[in-house]
């Protein structure tokens, strides 16, 4: 009797462990049945043809920030009294080679707004952004290295220093230098309706001729604010 006894309370404890786990599926069942597909998303990496949402970061060689659509770090540095440039976040085809040799990027700064030229990202920029965020998720974080073999310094001597509004003497190591820059320099010229946009350079060396100023932005800090799959 005592046995008997025994089986029928194991057998309650069971139903009633079932129960539960049957409770804690269907309640699993009714959450993702309210998220929708928005789950799947959060589970999905960046493919090739994926349209993806960008939030990033362009970097110069010793690690600061030039241009930013972090509006938190922008708002923090601006406040500090740097130069740095804000946009709004990237929308990029993942792998994808950009045709053109400037991809525009309309910037915001401090004192003047939004500015009139857009900002130069070279199109190999942002080609290599668009190949590194391949295999990301959404919320997914990475540091991308846009170090090119083609040189992206220029001397500038203190003639051509003047002929921009600029002194020598008023240059320093360090110093950032807004610098015109044409997709098309053959044809940019006072009266030329040839598009202009703008590059930040830093100044690295300078010497009683001139300076160098170096327009190469080494890394780009990204994060993945949503994806849009590509229809197969």
């Amino acid at each position: 009797m005592g046995a008997k006894k025994q089986a029928v309370k194991s057998k309650k404890v069971w139903i009633k462990v079932l129960a539960i786990v049957a409770g804690i599926f269907f309640a699993g069942v009714m959450v993702l049945s309210a998220m929708g597909s928005s789950w799947i998303t959060s589970l999905a990496t960046i493919k090739p043809g994926d349209v993806a949402v960008v939030d990033y970061t362009l970097r110069d060689a010793q690690g600061n920030p030039i241009l930013t659509s972090n509006q938190q770090l922008y708002t923090q540095l601006a406040s500090q009294g740097s130069g740095i440039l804000y946009s709004k976040q990237l929308t990029i085809t993942a792998n994808h080679s950009y045709p053109s040799a400037i991809f525009p990027v309309q910037v915001y700064t401090q004192n003047t707004g939004w500015a009139t030229n857009p900002f130069a990202l070279f199109g190999s920029e942002y080609s290599a952004i668009s190949t590194g965020i391949v295999g990301l998720k959404a919320n997914g974080q990475k540091t991308i290295s846009l170090e090119s073999n083609k040189p992206m310094t220029q001397f500038w001597s203190a003639n051509q220093l003047a002929l921009n509004n600029m002194s020598l003497s008023s240059m320093e190591v360090g110093q950032l230098i807004a610098l015109g820059v044409s997709d098309n320099p053959e044809t940019a010229s006072a009266n030329s309706t040839s598009p202009s946009y703008v590059r930040i350079g830093e100044v690295t060396n300078k010497t009683p001729d001139g300076v160098t100023i170096d327009f190469s932005y080494p890394s780009v800090d990204v994060t993945i604010v949503s994806i849009n799959q590509a229809s197969s």
